[in-house]
């Protein structure tokens, strides 16, 4: 059987076992699906342990994005542009390397949640792994304006210089404004941090919302309801990101599987499950 896993630190918490073994089921792929804690300073090797067990791919998370990235020889364009790396296939020497988390993001604002992103006004909060895997995907979408921000400027300034060539192509606007200076109203509004996560404060305004902006954390469950309750209570519409992983799990198979599972049925399923 086929081994594959999720690996991080934390870990225990993802739900991404519960997912890949429902999309096996559902497409009769014989393979297995485990959770990896990885210690501080062991991933590179972590992973050469996974490989040696004759593991065939791997899903990372935090803190590891940026980690990963370095271990490919064999990069998508998305993932060379964002520097970060969520999913690893062993093809004998070979390491194909992948970032699913944007395309996942979009497919779950666009299909999910039905919110148009083009043409519309878009806040990234901020400049780390998460952000640079979705960045380039939300600009394929083709929305009027990117605004990164980040408590550290200079770090999403460079992130949207690396995306700029992508913008311009797509005729996006980016910005990286200090973090004082957002204030204007969005559309859609994604926080990309760990705020909720550390028990922090929204590192923005409440000006960035309008009535009816979409306002999404990319965490799930307990992490990302400090941000959910904070767009609530200023009229936007909250959504957590069980939609992107489930979506971005559902890319990660395909590259795996050379099969796309049902991600619509599956989320559904895991939001019944965990209400």
């Amino acid at each position: 059987m086929d081994k594959y896993c999720v690996m991080g630190n934390p870990v225990e918490h993802s739900k991404s076992p519960w997912i890949h073994a429902r999309f096996a089921q559902l497409t009769g792929q014989d393979m297995e699906y485990g959770k990896r804690l990885v210690a501080t300073n062991t991933f590179a090797s972590t992973v050469r342990a996974f490989r040696a067990e004759g593991g065939k791919g791997c899903n990372i998370t935090v803190p590891f994005k940026f980690e990963a990235a370095p271990l490919a020889t064999t990069l998508t364009a998305r993932a060379e542009l964002a520097g970060a790396v969520n999913t690893l296939r062993f093809d004998g020497d070979d390491v194909f390397a992948d970032n699913t988390d944007g395309i996942g993001l979009v497919a779950d604002l666009t299909r999910n949640a039905g919110i148009k992103l083009a043409r519309v006004d878009v806040l990234l909060i901020g400049a780390g792994g998460a952000a640079a895997g979705v960045l380039g995907p939300l600009i394929e979408a083709r929305p009027r304006s990117i605004v990164v921000a980040n408590r550290t400027q200079a770090k999403a300034g460079v992130l949207i210089e690396r995306h700029a060539e992508l913008a311009a192509m797509h005729n996006v606007r980016l910005a990286a404004p200090e973090l004082h200076e957002v204030r204007d109203g969005f559309e859609v509004v994604i926080n990309a941090t760990a705020s909720s996560l550390a028990g922090e404060a929204v590192p923005v305004s409440p000006e960035v919302l309008m009535r009816g902006t979409l306002a999404c954390d990319l965490m799930y469950g307990p992490a990302a309801q400090g941000f959910m309750d904070w767009a609530s209570q200023h009229g936007a519409i909250a959504r957590d990101g069980l939609g992107m992983l489930v979506e971005q799990a559902a890319e990660a198979f395909a590259v795996w599987r050379g099969v796309r599972p049902p991600s619509a049925q599956v989320l559904a399923e895991l939001r019944a499950a965990l209400a």
